[in-house]
């Protein structure tokens, strides 16, 4: 099978490499040639764990290519993705622009059958959208070529993203006709030998599903971190309720840690534009606007706890573990961290902080206008408080002793709850979590 991918983000770049690992032909195509000339380098644009070695060993192999013309990638392609990004709106809904403008080019130079496949996140619709658009240019053309469209939605973790595509848990896919269904099949049958299915179903349905999983993901989160706060007032241990509704099989144990609210590219999009979706066909998703409304809060959750323990942050250095808004990437998008930082700016502190991967993304919305430490404990010299925002490895076993000579005051706000509270306080720090008293 010959395979394009249009488009070489996040999604993009670890479909089509983890699609050249199983022996593949894929060309990924970009409109920015500086990305395609770097990965043609090996030059990775993302931080993803494993994905530098299987882009490189797939070029070397040949089975991997990069370029920035559409026409190179689409003719004879027996399925063309399209992975460009669908940014929200001032109103919230999805731009379908960069969609429906690949699937133009897509219509101005396939030469045979092929299916399209949206991979990006998109609304119901977008399929009979996207559709329209390539029987446009073929049109245009003069040209009669057939070709089926489906939705493949992902379900990609950051920082997990290979394992994920490689040993999915499921492949949503939808279609319209048996051969598009076939054609699928086959493309992911070697990502399956371990018995997990392959659903196939509608195109609105699949292009719901995407939406629907990340919003009751989001959901769960926004209701923990609502319970953490009310566990704080009325002096329960969110940590000890989070066990005790875990372990319920309808609940389960997974996204009902509470903390310092959720970020990246998915979640908050997505909620946006389901709600959006929502109020287009004349329905008000509630539940979905209350989550938006408790993230959004739960972001300066940390800030009110400096607030109340400092009262004026004026001249306060304050000292950050983490700037991504999860571990294991290098995403900053809707990141709490820069919610809290341009707080404690605006009334007048200051901010060092430490990522392992993020600081250059970081630096792209804030500038130089905080300190970018080279290590974790180099952002603690003299700071009068150690903000943790992200739940990296590296800073679950701390060096308490090294941390108080450098501290200036022995503080410590944790937004993941990554330390025992107890044993935080008898090491002689005062200690905020989230949800504990």
């Amino acid at each position: 099978m010959k395979i394009a991918v249009v488009g070489t983000g996040y999604v993009g770049l670890v479909t089509g490499a983890c699609l050249a690992e199983v022996g593949i032909s894929v060309t990924c195509i970009d409109i920015d040639k500086i990305k395609i000339d770097n990965l043609k380098k090996g030059v990775i644009p993302i931080y993803e764990p494993g994905l530098e070695p299987i882009v490189k060993r797939n070029v070397e192999n040949g089975r991997l290519q990069f370029s920035t013309s559409t026409k190179e990638g689409i003719v004879g392609a027996d399925v063309a993705f399209i992975a460009v990004g669908t940014p929200p709106g001032q109103d919230g809904s999805a731009d379908l622009s960069y969609v429906l403008s690949v699937a133009h080019e897509i219509g101005n130079h396939m030469n045979g059958y092929g299916v399209i496949v949206t991979k990006s996140t998109v609304p119901v619709g977008t399929a009979k959208k996207v559709k329209a658009a390539i029987q446009e240019s073929l049109d245009n053309r003069g040209e009669k070529i057939p070709f089926d469209v489906a939705s493949n939605p992902e379900f990609l973790k950051e920082g997990a993203a290979v394992n994920d595509f490689l040993k999915p848990d499921r492949i949503v896919v939808g279609v319209e006709t048996e051969k598009a269904r076939e054609i699928m099949k086959k493309l992911y049958t070697p990502f399956v030998l371990n018995g997990h299915p392959i659903i196939i179903m509608d195109i609105p349905s699949a292009e719901m599903t995407k939406y629907a999983a990340n919003s009751m993901l989001a959901t769960k989160i926004s209701f923990m971190n609502d319970i953490a706060n009310l566990c704080e007032i009325v002096g329960a241990d969110v940590n000890l309720v989070r066990k005790g509704i875990g372990s319920d099989p309808r609940i389960g144990n997974k996204f009902i840690y509470p903390g310092a609210g959720y970020g990246g590219s998915c979640f908050p999009k997505d909620v946006k534009a389901l709600i959006k979706t929502g109020l287009q066909n004349g329905h008000r998703m509630e539940i979905l606007e209350s989550v938006e409304s408790v993230n959004e809060r739960q972001k300066l959750v940390l800030y009110h706890k400096l607030k109340k323990h400092f009262g004026d942050l004026n001249g306060k250095k304050i000292a950050l573990w983490g700037l991504s808004f999860k571990p294991n990437t290098d995403d900053m998008r809707e990141a709490p961290s820069l919610v809290v930082i341009e707080q404690i700016l605006a009334e007048g502190g200051s901010v060092s902080a430490y990522d392992p991967v993020a600081a250059e993304e970081a630096k792209r919305d804030l500038g130089e206008r905080i300190v970018y430490s080279d290590n974790a404990y180099d952002a603690l010299v003299d700071a009068d408080a150690l903000v943790v925002i992200t739940e990296w490895p590296e800073f679950r076993v701390p060096d308490w002793n090294k941390a108080k000579q450098l501290l200036k005051q022995n503080v410590i706000f944790d937004g993941r709850n990554i330390y025992d509270a107890e044993d935080a306080r008898d090491q002689g720090f005062d200690y905020y979590g989230i949800g504990i008293n």
